[in-house]
C-alpha cells in the first residue's frame, strides 16, 4: 500500500512574500485618509487576523457592512499597488515550493488575506500551478488562532491533519496549526524566535527546509 499523502500548507504574508512593510504602509495610509493613526506596534498586534477584524478594531464595531467592505477594498488596493511596484519574495520560497512538489508533497495556501492578494503573490512567484488548495480570508469566518483556515486547507487537499505541516511566521498561526492537529514550522522574522517556541521546528530561513527534513518532522510529530 502506498504511503498516505503528506501536505505542506503555507501562510503567505511573511512566509512566501515579505509583505510587512507594504501592509504596514497600506494600513497607515488608509487610516490617515480617515483622520486616524495606526502605530507599528498596533499593526503588529493584528497578525493573523482578517481585515474585517482589524477594521472593527480601529474603526469601531458600529460600521455597517457597506462601509466596512469599502474600507477593506481600499486598504487591499493600496497594498497591491505597493507590492506590484516592488515584489519582495521571501528568500528560498520558490526553491522550496519546487522541491516539495517534486518530492510528492501536496501544497496549499492557508491565509487570512483576500484572494486577490494571494493570487498576486503566487503569480509573481510563478508557482500558482503548484498549489492544489487555496484558502483565503474570503473562505473563513474566524481568523487565526482559530484553526479554521488550516482545517479547510487540509480538507481541500484530502489530507489528514496528522499528515499536514503548516509553515507560519506568527504566534497566532502556530497556535492555529496546533489547534488543527497539524505539525508546524515557524519562520523567524515577523516575530522573534522566543515568541515562536511552540512550533515543532523554528527556522530563520526557508532555505533551511527540504523535503527529507519535513518528512522527518512529520514522523516525529505523529
Amino acid at each position: 500500500m502506498p504511503p498516505a499523502p503528506a501536505a505542506v500548507i503555507f501562510d503567505v504574508d511573511g512566509v512566501l512574500v515579505d509583505s510587512y512593510q507594504a501592509h504596514l504602509r497600506s494600513w497607515v495610509l488608509m487610516a490617515r485618509e480617515h483622520g486616524l493613526a495606526i502605530t507599528e506596534q498596533e499593526f503588529a498586534s493584528t497578525f493573523g487576523q482578517t481585515s474585517r477584524e482589524i477594521i472593527a478594531r480601529f474603526w469601531g464595531p458600529g460600521l455597517d457592512t457597506a462601509a466596512r467592505e469599502a474600507l477593506d477594498r481600499r486598504k487591499e488596493a493600496i497594498y497591491r499597488d505597493l507590492v506590484r511596484a516592488d515584489f519582495p519574495a521571501m528568500p528560498g520560497a520558490v526553491a522550496l515550493i519546487d522541491a516539495l512538489a517534486a518530492d510528492g508533497f501536496l501544497l496549499a495556501v492557508g491565509s487570512s488575506g483576500p484572494p486577490e492578494n494571494i493570487e498576486l503573490t503566487l503569480e509573481r512567484l510563478g508557482r500558482r500551478d503548484r498549489f492544489r488548495g487555496i484558502v483565503t480570508g474570503r473562505d473563513v469566518t474566524r481568523g487565526k488562532p482559530d484553526p479554521q483556515v488550516f482545517e479547510i486547507a487540509g480538507e481541500r487537499l484530502g489530507v489528514a491533519a496528522d499528515r499536514c505541516i503548516v509553515i507560519e511566521d506568527a504566534p497566532v498561526g502556530i497556535a492555529a496549526a496546533r489547534a488543527a492537529g497539524m505539525a508546524s514550522v515557524a519562520l523567524v522574522g515577523t516575530a522573534p524566535a522566543e515568541r515562536l517556541a511552540d512550533a515543532d521546528l523554528v527556522v530563520h530561513s526557508l532555505r533551511e527546509l527540504d523535503p527529507a527534513g519535513l518528512r522527518a518532522l512529520l514522523a516525529r510529530a505523529r
